[in-house]
């Protein structure tokens, strides 16, 4: 087939000649110099090729055509640096070939369609594409109709589009309505919008295969049907993170391409049933305070989460609570490990063929649903217990324009694992100092008060009878605390005993001086202080204390 598909002969690109040559891989031309000598090549992969054009066509900015007998238009994925992104920008390269007569140019463009026909088996030919027209800044519509829809349309993918007027209107077409024909589906908004289609999906997935989405030991299955960004909202973690940039026209052109990650899922229980999917924050204390404050000033848009941020910083709150995980394997990967997880990562290349051995689609969005979850003893459990200014799980990096490297920096995307994120009560000063860290390239993890661990499941609790205890300790105005309300213990459970540490497996040894602080007050934010703070869950409020994560 490959052998069929070679084409070679001269082509001019304005007014120089060039030897372009098919190889059913890769479309190259170089230029030659009127001794036909060869100068500068250019090369794109098959596989990277959005269309072609019989004419002189223009996609973007506007779309243009001149249709010319000997002229044909090569649209391709051309890649550019992103500045302070982790990752690059793609934009539509664009080149117009000139041939000596039409039958070469019908034939150059027979064979380049075939050669995208053949080598891109995975590219999506209908999508369904849901639009969320208040998200961000209420662009979502526009964006979509004048970048996305034209590319789309370019390489030959037909779309339903749906402009959502409600909440959970995309989840609900995704659990009732037939989606027979679509390849995937598209959310043009934020992280709401994701994880709307999210519980959509998976619901709709779970519903299908007969399995119940209550039990927490139940392996869950793999969605079918692949989900793609487009961003438009306030917070765009989810792209950031996966894409590396939050461009819409660089995720089109990923979309197009049939580019796909599999990303892990984290299901929240509470009292033996399904809260909620997260994919990249589960956040209390400090995060779950952070989302209900910024929920009573909507109408300042994004710059909410900074005023809410600077609000709940200066009100200096912290929580009693009992944290308890099951840890991953440290030999597979480390939270700090300073390694970053990238499209073809081995650690997540691994871990998917341990979770799912029999899935063809490796490219699918995956449930990490641990099948070893129910068989793990009590005894791998471990405890800690304390006052935190927050608990965190993430199963991403979670990183934003913000914070370029994230909540977690080393987190998978699809290992199979989150990373729980415990900062103790401390002085306003040290976690002002943890919280910057997050816009910096310096370790947010190297600080005495902070902890992280890789677990494969997570449970929290209040203590017994602390709950009053805790709402006079952050509310009064006294000066001292017991070191017993406010010191650090932390227990690990060995076939139900419990055994104090006296030293950290980090092998630092730290004091209940080091893990206590002192009050501090803010008159105009804390007068009165809840006694527990609320979970934020993929930028929605959870309003309960005591869960399952895994």
């Amino acid at each position: 087939m490959e052998a069929d598909l070679r084409l070679e002969s001269s082509l001019w690109v304005g007014n120089k000649r060039y030897r372009a040559v098919l190889t059913g891989w890769h479309f190259n031309w170089t230029e030659v110099d009127k001794k036909n000598r060869d100068k500068k090549t250019i090369s794109v992969s098959v596989a990277e090729v959005v269309g072609v054009e019989q004419g002189r066509v223009e996609i973007l900015p506007q779309k243009s055509a001149e249709d010319t007998d000997k002229d044909f238009t090569v649209f391709y994925v051309k890649r550019i640096s992103s500045g302070g992104s982790c990752g690059l920008l793609w934009r539509l390269g664009r080149t117009q070939f000139s041939c000596p007569s039409r039958v070469l140019r019908d034939q150059w463009t027979k064979h380049l369609t075939t050669a995208l026909k053949t080598h891109s088996p995975l590219r999506p030919h209908r999508l369904l594409v849901f639009i969320n027209p208040y998200g961000g800044k209420k662009k979502g519509r526009k964006i979509y109709h004048s970048l996305v829809a034209p590319l789309f349309e370019l390489a030959g993918i037909s779309s339903h589009v749906i402009v959502t007027e409600r909440a959970n209107q995309a989840r609900d077409h995704l659990l009732k309505k037939d989606l027979t024909g679509f390849d995937g589906v598209v959310c043009v908004g934020g992280d709401g919008m994701f994880s709307e289609i999210l519980h959509g999906l998976i619901g709709r997935t779970q519903q299908e295969a007969g399995l119940c989405e209550n039990d927490p030991a139940v392996t869950l299955q793999p969605c079918p049907l692949h989900i793609g960004i487009i961003p438009a909202g306030s917070t765009d973690c989810v792209c950031y993170a996966t894409v590396g940039v939050i461009d819409p026209v660089t995720s089109a052109l990923h979309i197009i391409v049939g580019d796909s990650q599999p990303l892990d899922v984290c299901s929240v229980h509470q009292a033996s049933a399904l809260v909620r999917y997260s994919v990249s924050l589960l956040g209390y204390g400090f995060y779950g305070d952070v989302l209900a404050e910024s929920e009573k000033h909507r109408w300042m848009g994004p710059l909410r989460y900074d005023y809410s941020g600077t609000m709940v910083y200066l009100a200096n709150r912290s929580y009693a609570g009992i944290v308890q995980y099951l840890p991953a394997d440290p030999v597979l990967s480390s939270p700090r490990d300073r390694t970053r997880c990238l499209s073809g990562c081995s650690v997540c290349s691994r871990s998917t063929e341990r979770l799912f051995p029999h899935s063809s689609d490796s490219g699918s969005l995956h449930s990490s649903h641990f099948s070893q979850f129910s068989s793990d003893s009590e005894g791998d459990w471990v405890t800690v217990e304390g006052r935190f200014r927050c608990v965190s799980l993430t199963c991403m990096s979670s990183s934003c324009p913000k914070s370029p490297l994230g909540l977690s920096p080393s987190a998978h995307l699809a290992d199979g694992t989150g990373d729980l994120i415990l900062v103790w009560d401390t002085h306003p000063l040290g976690f002002l100092k943890f919280l910057y860290r997050h816009t910096s390239t310096q370790d947010q993890f190297d600080l005495p008060f902070v902890e992280v661990h890789r677990v494969k499941a997570v449970r929290f609790s209040l203590p017994s009878g602390k709950e009053e205890e805790g709402y006079e300790e952050i509310g009064g105005t006294s000066g001292g605390i017991d070191d017993e309300e406010r010191g650090y213990v932390e227990t690990v459970s060995r076939n139900g005993s419990q055994q104090h540490l006296a030293e950290r497996g980090t092998g630092r040894e730290m004091t209940n001086e080091q893990k206590t602080a002192t009050p501090f007050l803010c008159g105009l934010c804390c007068s009165k202080a809840p006694a527990v703070s609320v979970w934020n869950c993929d930028g929605e409020i959870l309003p309960f204390t005591e869960i399952l994560c895994r």
